[in-house]
């Protein structure tokens, strides 16, 4: 029987494949941000929400990462704001 490891090991050495893991794992570490900072205010997601004007579901699928919403800049500012925090973007890299 398979683990995880071991197809995901396997696929990883394609490097479309790889290249595409290491996109999404920049956009969770981005999001890890996000929850960190959160998580550091003792504010719920319910209060974010209460905060930026919209819904605690709306805040839990911005945190999910699920790929399914892709939030705006302004609503990224606005979570940011909310929290007491400016939104850093790193610097534009030119592509190979």
């Amino acid at each position: 029987m398979l683990t995880h490891k071991e197809p995901k090991a396997r696929a990883l050495k394609r490097a479309d494949v790889k290249s595409e893991y290491d996109q999404l794992d920049k956009e969770f570490a981005f999001l890890d941000e996000f929850l960190k900072a959160r998580s550091s205010a003792g504010v719920t997601q319910a209060e974010i929400a209460e905060r930026i004007g919209t819904t605690q579901s709306a805040i839990a699928r911005l945190e999910s990462g699920s790929g399914k919403h892709s939030p705006s800049l302004a609503t990224l500012h606005k979570y940011a704001r909310a929290l007491g925090c400016r939104l850093g973007i790193g610097k534009i890299e030119q592509g190979k």
